[in-house]
């Protein structure tokens, strides 16, 4: 199945790593549309995104990588500190791909990872960004401090619990996760993607899944997924803190939507605490769905993006 018609398979050699893309053919009448910068989460790739990027295409020019680490980008082993794979690393990636593309502001949207990913490259790139929306997450500093959280932290921790279980040091995550043994890894997959308010995996595709475990389920992909998670729990936090010390705030106007069945909507206050993290106006919408939006709503994702971007 060819879900992206209409786009061009795109490598870009950045900051070190090849990131794997999908971008908006161009043609001559189109180099007015806005850009937007589509990044997936955990444990994803850029295949997410194929049904709402069949509706927006009309609208945008788009660019839909792989992050560093996942799909068919590099996955390269994590540094001692883990700055390889911190958002502002990642956020760099992107910021150098859209270069490689002669453009110089443009909107983001990030799902999950994803969505941290395009926090910080908006509070790292502020001229760059026009209109930032994060899906289904709250400011990961506020979320490892229990900020607004609505229940006892022990409710997060069994929640979230693979965020403290990825962030222990290498190979014992990787190892449990099924790097040695791609049924135990495909196992992993599943539970994953099947919860989260998404009650089981009805809403992937056949062959979206197969992608998934095809670019997940294997030794580098654990690997590189974990660091993203060790980076989140470390180096991200110096860099969060360091921000708010000196007052960084998003410049830019947010859309911040989540999920109704989703353990965000269940644990935090998603709109108070991004409220506080933006000077631009923040609009907020809660999706019927769990935490897999773009997938499980793809065409209410599709119209609301319209919406705020356009």
């Amino acid at each position: 199945m060819n879900w992206f018609d209409g786009f061009e398979s795109r490598s870009f050699e950045v900051n070190g790593a090849s990131i794997n893309a999908k971008v908006s053919h161009v043609t001559p009448g189109d180099a007015k549309r806005p850009a937007l910068l589509l990044l997936h989460g955990f444990p994803q790739s850029h295949v997410m995104w194929h049904r709402v990027a069949r509706q927006l295409a009309q609208h945008f020019f788009l660019v839909i990588p792989d992050l560093r680490g996942y799909g068919d980008s590099s996955k390269t082993p994590g540094l001692p500190d883990h700055s390889n794979y911190s958002k502002h690393n990642m956020a760099r990636d992107m910021v150098l791909v859209m270069d490689a593309l002669s453009v110089d502001q443009f909107n983001v949207c990030g799902h999950d990872r994803g969505g941290r990913v395009a926090h910080r490259l908006a509070l790292d790139h502020t001229a760059r960004v026009q209109k930032l929306c994060v899906i289904d997450i709250a400011p990961t500093l506020d979320m490892y401090e229990g900020n607004s959280l609505s229940a006892p932290y022990m409710d997060f921790a069994r929640a979230y619990y693979h965020w403290f279980h990825m962030l222990q040091p290498a190979p014992l995550p990787e190892i449990m996760m099924g790097a040695n043994h791609p049924e135990t890894a495909k196992a992993y997959l599943h539970a994953k993607l099947g919860g989260w308010g998404s009650a089981g995996l009805g809403y992937i595709e056949p062959e979206a899944l197969l992608e998934y475990e095809r670019t997940f389920c294997n030794a580098a992909a654990l690997h590189t997924a974990c660091e993203d998670y060790r980076a989140s729990a470390g180096i991200d936090l110096q860099h969060d803190r360091e921000s708010r010390e000196r007052g960084d705030k998003l410049a830019c106007d947010l859309l911040v939507l989540w999920g109704e069945k989703g353990v965000v909507n269940r644990l935090f206050d998603p709109m108070t605490l991004w409220q506080a993290q933006c000077k631009g106006t923040v609009s907020g919408k809660i999706m019927p769905a769990g935490h897999f939006i773009p997938e499980e709503l793809p065409g209410p994702t599709a119209e609301a993006l319209t919406a705020f971007f356009a």
